[in-house]
């Protein structure tokens, strides 16, 4: 395929559509993904797309030893080591952490040498990405690079492919210019230029794309001939109407129940324990709504699932350990014979999750910073009889959302804890309305459509079908 240069879509992505789990008898299982790129890719000719990705596991790798591979999926078969400092040294330790806001700068970061050994690997990283969609990549053809992890393919694949029209969304927010340039001037410069190598960067919200323009003008004095755009990623409403009334959600609805109890609120948050989700603040708030609003105790049920993510960081492990131990602290300070407080649950379970939402008489999305968050637009799409939404106003999902939301500062527990309590106290008339305004919103972009409009942006599809 590589020598012919038959693709005229092609998508890079650390995850790919599908990974590989060996089986008992030595063979390999490939296991399809699903999300808008999936879908999005459907849009174009099988024969004439190709998605680039990393092996994984080590299903994968196998794979890619044994020449394994689906149909328009080339699979890289990165050196581990280079793979792990780049992916956990640097996309999830460092770049995650600037356009989230999360270092504790007193202590952290630092930029040392061993920053340094990794960058490199990111570098090696991105350049085999770059190298194997141009060796992909028919004459003129269009690439959608995806995410962070892959911010040097741009400029890398220009210097190799002139010809071809490229492509990059950020999935995460951008961080600020003064935060930004935490990071050394030459990597900072680095990272901008890689992105700047692209015909159009892609943004979910607009405050993001001023945030990297402005970091443009700061570092490198603007963004030169790169149009940036817009795609607020939006809620599959066909697919959650229908997935969230299947036999498995609904007998897990019947569990959440029981042990909800009869006539009780339920205020439910969905993350995984991802630092940037604020998991504990959330839980400090509802338990100073039980503190400074007792008429609430034994009234409502917080229904918690913090799902455990990138426990190979230690700094995910201890957070993972503080969620448990602060719904601990609640339950035992307030909880009853007849009444649990906090229901928290830490086994991913996408089922367990729909039924929840379908319960919800309030969701709580409080990010530090997110790039979009889409349980914010997934519940009001799903739930039973209607949701409040309390959400942080540094969530992405905000801007299309927050008219309709009661919006907080994630920082301020208090605030958050008051939030609360008039979301809980919302007539259901109003918070029927407001559900009704959420749910139109947050399926306003689909996830095929959104990755359509992309390539329709780019020059890549007639956007008149």
């Amino acid at each position: 395929m590589a020598s012919e240069r038959t693709a005229q879509v092609l998508v890079a992505s650390n995850r790919g559509p599908v990974s590989y789990v060996p089986r008992e008898d030595g063979t390999l299982e490939a296991r399809r993904g699903g999300g808008g790129l999936v879908s999005g890719l459907s849009a174009v000719s099988a024969e004439d797309s190709v998605w680039v990705c990393a092996a994984l596991g080590e299903g994968d790798r196998e794979a890619v030893r044994r020449g394994v591979s689906e149909p328009g999926v080339r699979m890289l078969g990165i050196d581990p080591d280079v793979f792990t400092a780049a992916y956990n040294g640097i996309a999830n330790s460092v770049l995650w952490f600037v356009h989230h806001m999360l270092y504790q700068t007193p202590l952290e970061p630092v930029f040392d040498l061993e920053f340094r050994r990794q960058w490199a690997a990111y570098e090696a990283y991105n350049r085999a990405f770059a190298e194997a969609l141009a060796a992909e990549a028919a004459d003129g053809a269009s690439v959608l690079v995806q995410d962070y992890h892959l911010a040097l393919v741009p400029g890398l694949l220009r210097d190799l492919r002139p010809d071809l029209r490229i492509g990059h969304f950020s999935h995460t927010p951008w961080a600020p210019a003064e935060y930004f340039r935490m990071l050394p001037d030459d990597i900072a410069e680095q990272l901008l230029r890689g992105m700047l190598g692209a015909d159009r960067l892609g943004f979910l919200t607009r405050r993001w794309a001023d945030a990297f323009a402005a970091c443009c003008e700061a570092v490198v004095g603007g963004t030169g001939g790169t149009e940036l755009g817009v795609h607020g990623l939006g809620a599959d409403a066909d697919f959650l109407r229908e997935r969230s009334r299947r036999a498995d959600v609904e007998e897990r609805l019947e569990t959440l129940r029981e042990q909800i109890g009869p006539g009780r609120k339920v205020i439910i948050r969905v993350d995984r324990t991802e630092l940037s989700k604020n998991i504990v603040r959330g839980l400090r708030a509802y338990r100073t709504l039980l503190q400074e609003r007792p008429e609430w105790r034994g009234r409502v049920v917080h229904v918690a699932f913090a799902y455990p993510s990138r426990q190979d960081l230690k700094v995910y492990r201890d957070y993972t350990e503080e969620v448990s131990r602060v719904a601990a602290a609640i339950n035992e300070e307030y909880g009853t014979p007849d009444w649990t407080p906090v229901l928290l649950h830490v086994k991913d379970d996408f089922a367990r999750s729909l039924a929840a939402y379908r319960l919800a008489d309030v969701a709580l999305v409080n990010p530090i910073r997110d790039g979009m968050n889409l349980v914010a637009k997934e519940v009001p799409v799903v739930t039973d009889r209607g949701v409040a939404l309390v959400l942080s106003r540094e969530a992405g999902a905000y801007e299309e959302l927050g008219e309709d939301a009661i919006g907080v500062n994630p920082y301020d527990v208090v605030a958050t804890a008051e939030a609360l309590h008039e979301a809980l106290s919302l007539p259901d008339t109003d918070r029927a309305e407001r559900t009704k305004r959420l749910a139109a919103s947050a399926t306003a972009l689909p996830p095929q459509r959104w990755f359509v409009s992309q390539l329709e942006a780019l020059g890549a599809l007639d956007p008149r079908g």
